[in-house]
């Protein structure tokens, strides 16, 4: 029998992207935990169907008793925890308390492991760089040592389970492991997010609808390159460490949307249209809207030896592609809370979002 992991949250967007990648690259099986919420979707795992190396489990990190029963069944050598809400609401119950609960079964599954077992176990939490706050314009990206400054209940909820999880590590010894990795893209990207939506958008002819004045500055991190380092991370990060994961490309949203719009025009010239950047429409800006985001990864390239593979553009060109050749799966996330999501984000502000 291979050897296991156990991930959580893995039908979501980084989720299903390392579960892919981690059966592309190596041969122990993965016990997928998910409680298929809005942003869960099994068919971007379409392709392990018949593989018996991926095991999927519906349920929530909250359930104590499920989460036991998976750890005692399975024996997995490491937890990938990457379970996380967004929404307001539902952020408190699975990012703060869910880790928790969570903590405390894998606390107890490792105290029953043999030495040695408990020696090469790794607990790796997968968070945020919103948990920094918001840097100034000449500011230097945000390090491990950066202190914490959420300015989003999200961010703040996501700081919280940071905490916790170090201090389950400084408290009894659980060799975490915490990574803060900057604006992902890529495939399987739920389209409420800006690099989707305004593929979706564009191909409709719909406006394309930026926040505020366009000019809030994100480092993006293309979600392959960000699971290459989550491997590289458990596999030789050291426990109690904090490694940042960057794409060390800063963009602002306007500036994102402009060359979205530049390659779409190459590849899905729209004739009528012209050029998709007529359909840019500025909307009021969000609640909580930090200004700029960066890290400094140069801990995890010096330390473990990662660097990104893709450039900012080279990365855009494939997720776009990717969008392009999987509209059926777009068509199917589009449908129930998606929309809930447009109405209650671009529809009160006095655009359509929806495709």
């Amino acid at each position: 029998m291979y050897e296991c992991i156990l991930v959580t949250g893995g039908a979501g967007f980084i989720g299903s992207n390392f579960v892919l990648e981690w059966i592309r690259h190596e041969a122990s099986r993965v016990v997928n935990l998910d409680k298929l919420t809005y942003a869960g979707n099994l068919k971007s795992l379409a392709s392990l169907k018949d593989d018996p190396r991926h095991v999927f489990i519906r349920g929530d990190i909250n359930d104590s008793e499920l989460v036991r029963e998976t750890l005692s069944r399975h024996r997995p050598r490491a937890v990938i925890h990457l379970a996380a809400e967004s929404h307001v609401d539902r952020s408190l119950a699975t990012n703060v308390q869910g880790t928790l609960h969570l903590l405390e079964e894998v606390l107890r599954y490792w105290k029953q492991l043999t030495a040695t077992e408990r020696e090469s176990f790794r607990f790796l939490h997968v968070s945020t760089d919103e948990v920094y706050g918001s840097l100034g314009p000449e500011e230097p990206p945000f390090t491990e040592i950066s202190p914490y400054c959420p300015n989003s209940p999200y961010a703040a909820s996501k700081a919280a389970s940071d905490h916790f999880v170090r201090a389950y590590y400084s408290t009894y010894g659980l060799p975490a492991v915490i990574t803060n990795c900057s604006n992902n893209y890529g495939p399987f990207q739920f389209p409420e997010k800006l690099i989707p939506l305004m593929v979706v958008n564009a191909l409709a002819a719909k406006p394309l609808p930026v926040y505020g004045d366009g000019k809030n500055v994100r480092d993006w991190l293309y979600v392959l390159d960000h699971c290459e380092a989550l491997r590289a991370v458990l596999a030789r990060g050291k426990p109690g460490s904090t490694y940042n994961i960057g794409g060390g490309n800063e963009k602002s949203n306007i500036d994102v949307v402009r060359t979205l719009c530049r390659l779409l025009d190459e590849s899905r010239p729209n004739v009528r249209l012209g050029d998709y950047s007529g359909l840019i429409t500025f909307v009021a800006d969000r609640p909580g809207h930090d200004r700029r985001y960066a890290v400094d990864s140069s801990k995890l390239r010096r330390e473990l030896g990662w660097a990104p593979r893709e450039s900012f553009e080279s990365a855009l060109r494939k997720t776009i592609r990717w969008y392009l050749e999987n509209q059926a799966w777009v068509e199917d996330v589009q449908l129930g809370s998606y929309q809930e999501w447009i109405v209650l984000n671009y529809e009160d502000r006095g655009v359509s979002g929806g495709a």
